[in-house]
């Protein structure tokens, strides 16, 4: 396919498009059926013979007219992930089939056929690890929800400042500095709302250091982002030691944001007590997601953002003002970062420690990346993310009750980085990176 295109002494040429097979095009494919043959053999085949798995789904009290929706749902353990694993194995088939064509894999073919093979392949090892056993779906939802939170305000937060061309390293101390201050501030002032108030304020000093450096003096970004990261581990961990650990009562004090009920909607069995009976904090992720999208794909502030990250020096030409622009991002991005930070305090009812972020700006970073810059990408890849995080402790809390699959407690400790570092490596491929993403911008 090719399309004409005029130069500037008005002579035609033309543009090739390529529209061939990359030499990589077997990896995914590859990837997938590995994991499928280790979901039969090891989830299937090998499963625990003559037990059930046990899915608990509606509740009492829920609405859920002539019980469309049953209570629990019984599978045989090793006959149900053995149909699951062949059903994950068609899946990597049908991708083998249509990525060796000579063409290029279409996303609009891959995500539905991936999607497939995660869900399946997820279900496979669910029935497999739970045998004799009870799994609340719902449960596992909501913790799930929770726990996407930080992951996706701090990959939010890496939108907003990579889309201008801004590399933000200094997420996982936004996330400190947020979660830090709606400890301190709120446990001063004895009031949850003025913590939150304070969390996107706190991590705005982190996001006015990486922009002035950053954009300002022009250091190189990776740098600043790891030293900055650094640095909030020391001022928290020191103000800890010195001050909150001294007097929690005054200033590290156990406080909750309340979950704000939505009638009706919030007793639909499993989805509504996952979707509608949260904190703020989660509705406001919802709306940043919507505003977001529109924003930055449907506005002209948004092309102005995307202009500066992909040329700045056109941009400029135009009258955007470049380095205004970054700054304003990095500084946005920093606070919608630091309200995700209030969720590790505030949004779930426990007090600051040293460290506790934990690597969650860097989960961040990979849901970015996965989402490939984008915010409802971000936002899916935080929640795969959460999902094996919230996997991981509720696994660990079934493998002390009897009977089933014991799965030793270090690798469930791992299991989200491992899901982060299969799905970086194996399913995002390539990504096209904002063109001048990290690049400073001199004007001359």
């Amino acid at each position: 396919m090719s399309t004409p295109a005029v130069t500037s002494n008005d002579s035609v040429v033309t543009r090739a498009v390529v529209d061939e097979r990359p030499q990589n095009w077997w990896h995914l494919p590859t990837t997938l059926t590995v994991l499928a043959l280790i979901a039969l053999v090891v989830f299937g085949l090998r499963g625990l013979p003559a037990v059930s798995s046990t899915f608990a789904l509606a509740r009492d009290g829920d609405i859920n007219p002539l019980g469309i929706i049953p209570q629990t749902v019984a599978l045989p353990s090793r006959g149900g992930a053995i149909v699951l694993a062949l059903i994950a194995l068609a899946a990597a088939g049908a991708l083998w089939w249509f990525a060796s064509r000579p063409t290029r894999l279409r996303g609009r073919v891959r995500n539905p056929i991936v999607a497939v093979f995660a869900i399946t392949w997820v279900l496979c090892f669910l029935t497999w690890v739970i045998s004799e056993r009870t799994l609340d779906v719902g449960t596992l939802l909501q913790s799930t929800i929770v726990l996407a939170v930080p992951l996706a305000f701090g990959a939010f937060s890496g939108v907003l400042s990579e889309r201008a061309g801004v590399i933000n390293i200094a997420i996982e101390g936004q996330l400190l500095f947020g979660a830090f201050g709606a400890a301190l501030v709120g446990s001063i002032t004895g009031n949850v709302w003025v913590g939150l108030f304070a969390a996107p304020l706190m991590a705005l000093f982190m996001g006015a250091t990486l922009a002035l450096f950053a954009v300002g003096y022009h250091v190189q970004q990776i740098i600043v982002g790891v030293v900055l990261n650094v640095f909030a581990i020391g001022v928290t961990s020191f103000v800890f030691g010195t001050v909150m650990s001294q007097d929690p009562g005054t200033f590290n004090t156990a406080m909750r944001l309340p979950n704000l009920r939505i009638p009706l909607l919030a007793d639909i069995p499993v989805i509504g007590r996952v979707l509608f009976d949260q904190n703020v904090l989660v509705y406001i992720m919802w709306v940043i997601v919507v505003v977001l999208t529109i924003a930055l794909f449907r506005t002209r502030w948004g092309l102005r953002v995307r202009a500066v990250g992909e040329h700045p020096k056109a941009a400029d030409t135009v009258g955007i003002k470049v380095n205004r622009t970054r700054w304003s991002n990095v500084l946005l991005g920093s606070a919608v970062a630091g309200l995700g930070g209030a969720t590790l305090t505030i949004g779930t009812g426990v007090a600051f420690g040293q460290e506790m972020s934990a690597g969650k700006g860097y989960i961040a970073l990979a849901a970015m990346l996965l989402g490939r810059y984008h915010p409802v990408g971000a936002l899916l890849a935080a929640l795969a993310f959460a999902f094996a995080d919230s996997l991981q402790l509720r696994l660990g809390t079934m493998s002390a009750s009897a009977g089933g699959v014991s799965i030793p407690g270090d690798f469930l400790l791992m299991l989200p980085y491992v899901v982060a570092l299969f799905a970086v490596a194996g399913v995002v491929g390539r990504v096209r990176v904002p063109a001048a993403d990290g690049v400073p911008y001199v004007k001359q």
